[in-house]
């Protein structure tokens, strides 16, 4: 175990509103992982039903699908105050919507009805982005600690 690994040690880190922004975020990550699994629900709805789709949208659909789970265990080690975590989480809730909503915005690449549903699931993580970032959960998580 290394020091990222360790339990903060702030003492804002207990604190109500700290809890509560890791509540919060715990339900935006929440949120961004059902939408995935709606827009793969409908993917193969869709393709059961005759429209067409393809491979991207399937292998796109699992891939943001399989990354919930893992955003929701490092959204949870946050809570519990490891560094690595935290870091981790915030890091890929700024990063995984510009990357879902630029891979959107390539004209014939998916249909709209998917785009539109990914950028959905990308406001989840917008919203857990800003309450990582916010200012209660950089107090739990200084930067000299």
């Amino acid at each position: 175990m290394n020091a990222s690994d360790t339990p903060a040690g702030s003492a804002y880190f207990d604190g109500a509103r700290t809890q509560e922004a890791f509540s919060q975020l715990k339900k935006y990550v929440g949120l961004y992982g059902m939408v995935c699994a709606i827009v793969l629900a409908t993917t193969a709805v869709m393709a059961l039903t005759g429209h067409t789709t393809t491979g991207f949208m399937w292998i796109r659909g699992a891939i943001l699908l399989a990354l919930a789970p893992v955003l929701y265990r490092s959204a949870v080690r946050a809570s519990q105050g490891v560094r690595r975590d935290y870091e981790r989480l915030s890091k890929f809730c700024v990063i995984l919507p510009i990357a879902i909503i630029g891979i959107d915005l390539i004209p014939g690449l998916c249909p709209t009805w998917y785009a539109g549903m990914q950028g959905v699931s990308a406001l989840g993580l917008i919203g857990a982005a800003v309450i990582a970032r916010g200012s209660v959960l950089r107090a739990a998580f200084p930067k000299n600690s």
